[in-house]
């Protein structure tokens, strides 16, 4: 292995030594009176090739192969800007002219196709955030994107994590509907997944199936998240957030070269903790009083100028306690809002481990990607978590069985090539291969105590154990080209090939309370194999560098499984069920008007959903078991608004329309088949809607601080949490806020959310179980950038 490792490395090392640079770059950034921007930040797409300006605005690029590039530059307080540029053999001179952000938006670029380009030439449904917008947003974690992209509605179970959904194709296991993507790296499952946002560049949407350059997993969509790397340039940030419910955030990071144009490093770190929002009645405590740590290291090696290797390094360590927080029913919930009753009370340990090297290398011929990453996962409860949600002990669950159990881990590693940035072909390309293994050793006790006859149990006073060890791998191949027919059309096709296998082992043991665990079920295990082809089809037509028309299918497909160990005879334990297909037709328009002052995008789409995956609680097991037990169909529209109709005032406003239903469902219910052809898909509001208003007043002479006033509403239409279509929460508002000073080096904030202090359902589980979106919250937030 290693052997092969450094032939691979040689060989790279060759290749970029052997291609021929003959061209070089340089020029001045200015604005508008053509004055020179210091430290703008320029960059040549799909390349290895950035600087940072001087403090007169100057640059320079050396050591480049000819040909057409997109040159990337952007500053602080002005609107980012994308430009074509053709490089010959020779010494080049560019003069490149930012606008103030307040009057013109950001020409944003994305990495939705694998490879960075503008986002309104993304023959697709795509939504972006840049770090600014996230700022002004008071984006913390995933589950705050809700509404902000049309159609994604990401809620939170109560333990931390978050499940997403878009256009009505959710996650209702762990595996998930919506495919995250951190710096190229594939978050495998909920396990593996952090949700928390540190030091963020951007954040891409992308909505409808990606199954082509993604695969498996990405049946809704995909959420893309860029954190910001290390350059020559010395810098760094810091930041103080403090709210009510003891909420407190502390951010440090700093970027700087070790030695320059060669070795950089990256380190950022955020810790928050709060009280928590809820009380627990059964002892009048703060019930899910949390903490958290999550880090972000880079270390980037630059070997040539076409040849750089990124090591990267994420731990995420969080301590909840009062995970699942969690009433007994939704009228218990909205009735008695914050309040839980339960017994049994723990904390929730949740450490997470991320290492990822990636290998980028820009060549004349191919550009070339390696993406290597190793996951691990272990949590668990320091003692058992109360399991029926009540003051009864009835049902509590274990997870507590030492370090060799409940520690998921999970190996991935990409190859890609894909045609050089600097080519001048009419055809783009991509190809690649992907490959993965997922160990993941659970073990799981279902404790019933003295009063487990409340919940049906015969017998009490004993634990049922459930051992279930889960392998999986698997391997794809994929590839992608677009061929531009002339400059007002383009066709683009892809096709990916999946193949992965399973095996799951089980075991169930009953243990009596001060006895000895005997076994019920012996050990027994099953394998199954699935494969799966997804097709792509984009047809682009130009009417204008500015006005796109596209027409999409894509295929989607969320990995198959086999079952666990269940009381219910209609759901046999090491049953196999079937990957879930998704089908997207999507027609869309992407406009920007007004010399960028307003960009307007609207699409419709029409989802249809084959071998839909439905999940089935088993009571008192407290088991979720999956099966193959319906079809969906999923149609709608999505509206994107954008502008800067006068300076210092920004507008947004974001619309989605989703009519997601089954057309066929047949579930099973301890033993009977229940028909809920025509309900409602779970998780899915039926509208989403937000409007932003923002406006940047400049104090003093120099514009270089500015008193900012924003306003938000939000909208979630009406949505069901179980497929019997029993437990809705109605459409509902929320309104947030925030003003306060913004310069080029601090702001300091005053922010509210949920003005209103709305008590809206946020999830539920099919037994009635409920979850609480966030009450009123307020709080001060100062930011340092150096």
């Amino acid at each position: 292995m290693k052997k092969t490792l450094a032939l691979f490395v040689l060989f790279i090392l060759f290749i970029s030594v052997k291609a021929q640079t003959v061209a070089s770059l340089s020029g001045t950034v200015t604005d508008q009176k053509s004055q020179g921007i210091p430290r703008a930040t320029v960059y040549l797409l799909n390349t290895n090739y950035h600087t940072i300006a001087d403090k007169e605005g100057k640059f320079s690029l050396s050591n480049l192969i000819p040909g057409n590039y997109i040159i990337h530059i952007s500053a602080v307080g002005y609107a980012s800007k994308n430009q074509s540029i053709v490089l010959t053999g020779a010494s080049q001179f560019v003069t490149i002219q930012l606008k103030d952000d307040s009057r013109q938006l950001d020409e944003v670029t994305v990495t939705a196709q694998k490879y960075e380009e503008d986002a309104q030439k993304v023959p697709f449904s795509i939504s972006t955030l840049s770090a600014k917008q996230l700022k002004d947003y008071g984006i913390w974690d995933l589950k705050d994107l809700t509404a902000i992209a049309p159609n994604l509605n990401s809620a939170g179970p109560g333990d931390g994590r978050t499940v997403s959904g878009i256009r009505g194709i959710v996650t209702t296991s762990y595996d998930p509907a919506v495919a995250t993507y951190v710096d190229g790296v594939n978050q495998y499952g909920l396990d593996t997944y952090i949700p928390q946002l540190l030091d963020v560049d951007r954040v891409e949407v992308l909505r409808g199936p990606q199954g082509t350059l993604y695969g498996r997993n990405a049946t809704g969509g995909v959420i893309n998240i860029i954190t910001k790397q290390p350059s020559n340039t010395l810098s760094g940030f810091a930041g103080l957030d403090f709210g009510n419910y003891g909420q407190e955030r502390f951010t440090l990071g700093i970027k700087a070269p070790l030695i320059k144009d060669k070795l950089f490093l990256g380190v950022a770190g955020v810790y928050s903790g709060f009280n928590g929002f809820y009380t627990n009645t059964f002892n009048n405590t703060h019930f899910d009083k949390q903490h958290f740590f999550l880090g972000n290291y880079y270390l980037k090696f630059l070997a040539t100028s076409k040849l750089a290797f990124t090591l990267n390094v994420k731990n995420y360590n969080n301590r909840n306690n009062g995970a699942f927080a969690l009433a007994g029913s939704p009228a218990d919930a909205l009735s008695k809002p914050y309040q839980v009753d339960q017994n049994a009370t723990t904390k929730m340990i949740d450490n997470t481990f991320h290492a990822s090297l990636a290998v980028n290398y820009s060549g004349r011929d191919f550009d070339f990607t390696s993406q290597s990453s190793y996951q691990v996962n272990n949590r668990y409860y320091t003692t058992p978590i109360d399991g029926d949600f009540s003051p009864i002990d009835a049902v509590s669950v274990v997870n507590n069985y030492g370090g060799d159990w409940n520690k998921v881990r999970t190996g991935i590693q990409e190859f890609r090539f894909t045609s050089p940035a600097s080519s001048t072909s009419k055809l783009k390309w991509t190809a690649g291969a992907y490959g993965f293994y997922h160990y993941a050793p659970n073990k799981q006790g279902t404790y019933f105590g003295a009063d487990a006859a409340a919940v049906g149990s015969p017998i009490s006073n004993f634990t049922s154990i459930n051992t279930n060890i889960d392998r999986n791998f698997g391997v794809a191949v994929y590839g992608q080209a677009t061929y531009t027919v002339s400059d007002e059309f383009d066709i683009t096709a892809g096709l990916r090939y999946d193949h992965e296998h399973k095996k799951e082992s089980i075991k169930g043991e009953f243990q009596p309370n001060g006895g000895d665990a005997t076994v019920t079920r012996s050990d027994t295990s099953s394998s199954a194999n699935f494969k799966a082809l997804s097709p792509k089809l984009n047809l682009a037509y130009h009417l204008s560098a500015n006005n796109n028309l596209y027409a999409t299918y894509s295929r989607g497909f969320r990995a198959g499984g086999i079952t666990e160990l269940g009381s219910d005879p209609s759901s046999p334990p090491l049953y196999t069920f079937k990957p879930e297909y998704s089908n997207n037709y999507e027609v869309g328009s992407k406009n920007n008007f007004f010399d960028n002052k307003l960009r307007a995008n609207i699409a419709v789409f029409y989802t249809r959903v084959t071998d839909a995956q439905v999940p089935t609680l088993i009571l008192p097991d407290a088991i979720t078991v999956t099966k193959n037990a319906g079809k969906l169909s999923s149609k709608g529209a999505e509206l994107e608004l954008n502008a800067t109709p006068v300076k210092g005032l920004e507008f947004d406003y974001n619309f989605g329309y989703t009519h997601a239903r089954y057309t066929d469902l047949a579930i099973g219910n301890n033993g009977a088949i229940v028909d809920l052809k025509g309900n409602k898909q779970i998780y899915t509001p039926n509208v989403t809607s937000m409007l932003a208003l923002q406006y940047g007043y400049a104090l003093g002479t120099s514009q270089k601080m500015r008193l900012v006033a924003r306003g938000e509403w939000r909208y979630l239409g009406d949505q069901y949490f179980d497929l019997a279509n029993t437990i809705e929460q109605k459409g509902y508002s929320k309104f947030n806020a925030r003003v306060g000073i913004d310069t080029k080096n601090y702001s300091l904030f005053l922010w509210e959310s949920n003005i209103a202090n709305k008590k809206a359902i946020d999830y539920a589980y099919d037994f009635g179980a409920t979850h609480l979106g966030n009450p009123r919250t307020y709080g001060v937030s100062l930011i340092a950038n150096f």
